[in-house]
């Protein structure tokens, strides 16, 4: 069985998308079981009591993944 971990969102920055069902992509900075926060990308149910999967990435993370992001050409096809 899986150990119980705690989370807390410190700050949110954003919405992505949202489901059908309410279910939101957002951007967050979260803070697992107390350590301090970082970025968060995950789908969250309306109430953020259930999450889905989603990636955790660090400062130094998150400004690799912009400078790819600036650096890609996105066509209209890349939804």
């Amino acid at each position: 069985m899986a150990d119980e971990f705690t989370h807390e969102i410190t700050q949110k920055f954003g919405v992505l998308s949202t489901s059908k069902s309410g279910w939101a992509l957002e951007l967050n900075a979260v803070s697992w079981n107390g350590r301090s926060p970082k970025f968060d990308l995950r789908s969250w149910s309306p109430d953020h009591e259930k999450m889905g999967k989603g990636i955790t990435l660090t400062d130094a993370e998150l400004t690799a993944l912009k400078a790819l992001l600036n650096g890609m050409q996105l066509s209209e096809k890349a939804e």
